[in-house]
């Protein structure tokens, strides 16, 4: 398929996670054509590819006009990535930090190497809008989450394609409490509860154990961040 014409669509980079579904929900009520990404790069909670569907299934019941939105969806296998990298989310390791104090669930390489292959996939379907889930408010220290990484992909992009994409991130300034918060701006209570019982956090991909907050362990950093943000959320809503 060649170059497709540039409308004000989006793509969205949709793990099946908490944040990603959120930015689902944040793009579907912008703009008028939305489509998901997803990548398959061996990750250890690889779980979260099988949620896509659901809550792709799930959120369009909340808002007519998100049907109506919501586009096809891609998943790409990216097995290079979890060749090259040596991580806990790539490999069945104990989660800590490693040399230099980073975790050592940080995949090198990863949001660049996502991005760009997002906008290889936006520049064929004629997609202006680029959404992600980057964070540098309640996150791990990821450098590739950093607000100044994208600006600067968002440079290299637009000049090595000839195109003005746009990388959105709109949770990059907001902790876990006010994503729920948003999510419960956009959908109300059943985008929450869509996000609880059907997306998927954890970094040791269990399932099995249901929380408030939704399904994990409960201890690794991913659910550790989720729980304490649905707490301080759940609080602010009763008070």
């Amino acid at each position: 398929m060649g170059q497709a014409a540039v409308d004000d669509g989006a793509l969205v980079l949709f793990s099946g996670g908490q944040d990603s579904t959120t930015c689902l929900a944040w793009a579907l009520d912008r703009f008028p054509r939305v489509e998901t990404l997803g990548f398959d790069y061996g990750q250890r909670h690889r779980v979260e590819l099988a949620c896509r569907g659901r809550l792709r299934e799930g959120i369009v019941r909340i808002e007519p006009s998100w049907r109506r939105r919501l586009g096809p969806d891609h998943t790409l296998n990216l097995d290079a990535l979890g060749t090259v990298s040596e991580t806990a989310l790539t490999r069945d390791a104990e989660i800590g930090y490693a040399a230099g104090g980073l975790p050592n669930t940080f995949v090198p390489g990863r949001n660049i190497v996502f991005l760009t292959f997002a906008a290889t996939l936006a520049y064929r379907r004629g997609l202006r809008h680029i959404v992600g889930g980057m964070c540098e408010t309640d996150y791990s220290g990821y450098p590739d989450c950093r607000d100044d990484t994208i600006k600067a992909l968002q440079v290299a992009l637009n000049l090595g394609m000839e195109r003005r994409f746009v990388l959105e991130t709109p949770l990059m300034w907001i902790d876990k409490a006010r994503t729920w918060q948003l999510a419960a701006e956009l959908g109300g209570r059943p985008l929450v509860d869509l996000i609880i019982e059907d997306s998927h956090t954890c970094y040791l991909g269990e399932r099995g154990s249901r929380h408030a907050w939704g399904y994990g362990c409960g201890t690794c950093p991913a659910c550790d961040l989720r729980a304490k943000g649905y707490a301080r959320f759940a609080a602010e809503a009763v008070g």
